[in-house]
């Protein structure tokens, strides 16, 4: 009885460890949004993500070279769902979201992001066997009500193309977290090899895209600073967080934490951007708070070693 009380309080104690650093990756993620619409005044938005991508990778490289010549060769399987994960991720997920913030407020493109867990419920059970409980669904269901009380109040010109353009963003993120997810719960890579090699690939790609897309960036000063804070605090050390949490978290849970994003996104846009919110909107997202607190307080217990 006590090793059995000993080892449900070890889970507990990863489970809570995995839910600070999910928090930590949403504080740090909610300025992305903000960072970009600065970043998208002198460069596009394939290069952004891009330069990036690969540039949180770079950082990571040293670390990498050393940790992984002490471990076993990675497989061609591996490297497949590794390079789909860079693709959906960085190239498409992020890609998309980037060029869709040239139409959206930044606050519009966090709060879209909210629409990731209806999918992920889904594909999680499907390929995951990841079956949510009732109140998990009943959970991403307020969540559901509180987008649509966000936009109930209509958009503004220019918004429905850049939800269309973010919306296959979602589809990529959605790609993302099962298999990131699928590799990180079955403890086949440590958390750095998950986090830097899809970096490398979706950064390079992206490059590639934006040279050809939108030709040699024009870098200032303030391009600069954008395009390395985003490399290294919300590429390097978000992505390291996000990885190594999802091995104690659920696809769904980390992306129903994530939702909590728009708050935050919301207040950065407001001091930085004079981007402001209806009282209508400022209840969709409460609404969906609430739906976080549901799926993270209604756990079933017989998932927490999933």
């Amino acid at each position: 009885m006590e090793n059995q009380s000993v080892t449900g309080t070890t889970v507990e104690s990863r489970r809570l460890i995995a839910l600070g650093e999910s928090l930590l990756v949403t504080l740090i993620w909610s300025s992305t949004f903000v960072i970009v619409k600065i970043g998208l005044e002198t460069l596009g938005p394939l290069t952004i993500a891009g330069l990036r991508y690969f540039l949180g990778a770079v950082v990571l490289l040293p670390f990498l070279i050393k940790k992984q010549s002490l471990k076993t060769p990675i497989s061609k399987e591996l490297w497949l769902r590794l390079i789909l994960i860079g693709v959906s991720a960085y190239t498409i997920g992020n890609g998309a979201l980037f060029w869709g913030l040239k139409y959206v407020p930044a606050t519009t493109g966090s709060f879209l992001m909210s629409l990731i867990p209806l999918l992920v419920l889904a594909g999680g059970a499907l390929l995951l066997r990841e079956i949510p409980t009732r109140w998990q669904i009943f959970g991403v269901l307020l969540s559901l009500f509180g987008s649509v009380l966000f936009f109930s109040s209509g958009m503004s010109p220019g918004e429905p193309k850049g939800i269309v353009i973010v919306g296959v963003g979602l589809i990529g993120f959605l790609a993302f977290s099962l298999l990131g997810r699928g590799i990180a719960r079955d403890g086949k890579l440590d958390t750095l090899t998950l986090t830097a090699l899809p970096l490398a690939i979706g950064g390079i790609l992206s490059m590639l895209l934006a040279l050809i897309v939108e030709g040699v960036p024009q870098f200032t000063p303030k391009s600069i600073i954008v395009v390395l804070f985003l490399a290294v605090v919300n590429t390097s050390l978000g992505y390291l967080l996000y990885n190594h949490s999802l091995r104690e978290l659920t696809a769904l849970e980390m992306n129903m934490v994530l939702n909590l994003s728009p708050i935050f996104t919301a207040l950065l846009s407001w001091v930085l951007l004079g981007e402001t919110l209806g009282t209508i909107q400022i209840l969709g997202m409460m609404v969906v708070i609430v739906g976080v607190i549901f799926v993270q307080r209604f756990k079933d217990p017989g998932h927490l070693n999933a």
